[in-house]
């Protein structure tokens, strides 16, 4: 190479050697040429494989002296210094900090493009768009959008007209969305929105939060929020089974002495680790802990792959053998793509790179495991006698709702199970305050509670709760204590928890009317007068009016609110069948979203005229309304 006067400052000298230092994990001074491609990552040149073996390539030939096709630090820096200088990576320095593998971008405001600083994670990007990829490369519908290059800006371009992340909602909720909603033609920046608003609040709807986005974000391709959005959305997908009603199998995780009530608290991350466990156990192996530090040698995964792979025992079984020869490599990037290209077998080398598993990236580990569950979970479903069935029925439909409502209002910690996660109150504070309810956060108890007293502390929480709902919020408890929400009162619970979202709707409305206090009557009295105003047949007198069954009053709602929303040729109006019925319902529900009412309601609440859901749409449709007229 030629001799070029180095012109690299010192502190791009230090970060050099950072990066150089986080891919030299032996501390042996140089790099293989194999581990080049996560070095130039690191030092924020991401190059395609082809360009990293040019360089290579190069590199051998000019400056490797000993031909071995290691690279040492000065071999590395001139390399860089190089491209830099042949202006291959204009954004080299601006564009990384000093956190591992995390991208800084300067503030989009017009004030400032220095000000404000967003950080996303380069690894998130390439495992999210390969997850992409893979998912959606069979679609006609995205076939002008992927595959999408892991390597550079393309999924923030490609997820800006809002159809990717409609079809990945459906993917990792089936049916959230009706596909007909989704402007797939002609696009224009009015359809975009349209589409981004429908993928926004349907993300809400099956509880991802979205509280700081709007679908400006998205179009403009914010990559710290459009990341963060897809992260959710791909997590809904990949835990969706991860729970012991859908997966009854999941039992044999149980551990000694256990009652299946406590397996059933668990979380679907906590879940995943018991899962691994099991395999480990099986296989004599250690436990681990998490998903981070205790995978990082890829031991663990050696042994859970070998353990889940189809032994070729069962009909029609094709036996898949692990190959367990890289197990004792002494290098650990190395050894962790030996275990991916076994995990390839199993077609589950999705999210992690072997920088990945050595870094202890928790996310991108728990992706790789819950794939691999989701795929080959390698339990046996026990013997039913011995449990207690009715324990595993699985949530309704409402209280799902609730859940997803929560969840889409961040509030902490996230809620899996509607009732245990509810116990100690805490989120029902949380609640309280968003609804406006003032909470006096020194009378509460916060964890971690004591291994003795414990529960007391949560019942005195509990017995808070419901004393803030009868004399603050004026909430109707009668017969409610704190106690029956520490027990998990699935009644009672439900009782407290649609008060807080109907206040929370109200709210809303009441904002968009100039404070004016906001009753059922007066929802169900603007309803009628829009759509008479709009010479529309139809009418509803309460929230359980049988014609609301057909969805027609809730179309021709939307109608009035946003006329062409709706295509005509897609309402069944005669001689509805059950199947018209619910046809009709997911689409005014998905149309709803699309024009930007935040329904969390599902199409069987209008089929089946669930009163508390229709007011909500109703509701939500209102502000909507509202909110056009200001």
């Amino acid at each position: 190479m030629e001799n070029n006067i180095t012109t690299i400052s010192r502190e791009e000298l230090e970060e050099l050697r950072e990066a150089f230092s986080k891919i030299d994990i032996d501390n042996s001074g140089y790099v293989s040429d194999y581990e080049l491609q996560d070095l130039f990552k690191e030092a924020s040149l991401p190059l395609p494989g082809y360009k990293v073996r040019e360089i290579v390539e190069k590199i051998i030939a000019v400056t490797d002296s000993n031909k071995d096709g290691k690279i040492n630090f000065e071999e590395f820096v001139s390399v860089i210094h190089e491209l830099k200088s042949k202006d291959i990576s204009k954004s080299f320095r601006k564009s990384i900090n000093k956190k591992q593998g995390i991208t800084a971008i300067g503030g989009t405001s017009p004030i400032s493009s220095e000000g404000t600083q967003h950080s996303y994670s380069e690894e998130e990007k390439v495992a999210f768009v390969n997850w992409v990829n893979k998912a959606l490369k069979d679609d006609p519908d995205c076939k002008h959008l992927l595959p999408m290059n892991p390597s550079d800006a393309t999924l923030f371009k490609s997820l800006a007209d809002g159809i990717l992340l409609c079809k990945m909602i459906n993917l990792s909720q089936p049916d959230t969305i009706d596909e007909r909603a989704i402007n797939k033609k002609k696009l224009t920046p009015f359809t975009i929105s349209e589409n981004l608003n429908l993928a926004l609040n349907s993300a809400s709807a099956i509880g991802c939060t979205v509280v700081n986005i709007g679908s400006q974000d998205l179009k403009e391709g914010k990559p710290h929020l459009v990341l963060g959005l897809l992260w959710q959305i791909i997590k809904v997908g990949l835990f969706a089974d991860i729970e012991i009603s859908r997966n009854e199998a999941l039992i044999a995780v149980l551990n000694e002495g256990e009652e299946l009530e406590q397996l059933l608290k668990l979380s679907p991350e906590e879940l995943l680790l018991r899962w691994v466990n099991y395999h480990l156990s099986n296989a004599g192996w250690q436990k681990i802990n998490n998903f981070s530090e205790d995978i990082k040698d890829s031991r663990a995964y050696y042994h859970l792959l070998n353990q889940i792979a189809p032994k070729g025992d069962k009909d029609d079984e094709i036996p898949i053998n692990i190959d367990l020869s890289g197990f004792n490599e002494k290098n650990d990037l190395k050894r962790a793509e030996y275990m991916l290209q076994q995990a390839d077998k199993l077609g589950c080398r999705q999210f992690v790179t072997p920088s990945d598993v050595v870094a202890g990236n928790p996310k991108l580990n728990l992706a790789f495991v819950a794939n691999l569950f989701n795929t080959y979970p390698a339990l046996h479903k026990p013997d039913s006698s011995m449990y207690d069935l009715n324990l595993l029925e699985g949530e309704s439909k409402e209280e799902r709702t609730f859940r997803n409502w929560m969840n889409s209002l961040g509030v902490n910690p996230y809620i899996n199970h509607l009732y245990s996660d509810l116990a100690d109150a805490l989120v029902i504070f949380q609640l309280y305050e968003m609804i406006r309810v003032p909470v006096e956060w020194n009378h509460v108890n916060k964890p971690p509670y004591p291994a003795l007293g414990g529960n007391m502390k949560k019942i005195e929480n509990c017995n808070y709760a419901v004393e803030i709902g009868k004399t603050k919020a004026k909430f109707s408890l009668v017969g409610i204590a704190g106690q029956d929400l520490n027990d998990g009162n699935a009644t009672l619970t439900l009782a407290l928890v649609w008060q807080l979202m109907r206040r929370y709707t109200l709210n809303v409305l009441s904002d968009l009317g100039e404070g004016e206090k906001v009753n059922d009557e007066i929802i169900i009295k603007w309803v009628n007068q829009t759509l008479a105003n709009a010479n529309k047949k139809t009418s509803i007198t309460s929230f359980k009016d049988k014609s609301i069954s057909t969805s027609l009053p809730v179309l021709d709602l939307i109608d009035a609110i946003a006329p062409k929303a709706i295509r005509q040729e897609m309402v069944k109006r005669e001689d509805l069948s059950e199947q018209d019925k619910l046809n009709n319902a997911k689409y005014a529900i998905s149309v709803a979203r699309k024009i930007g009412a935040r329904i969390y309601a599902l199409p069987d609440d209008l089929v089946e005229v669930k009163p508390k859901m229709v007011m909500t749409v109703f509701a939500c449709l209102m502000g909507r309304g509202l909110n056009k007229i200001k």
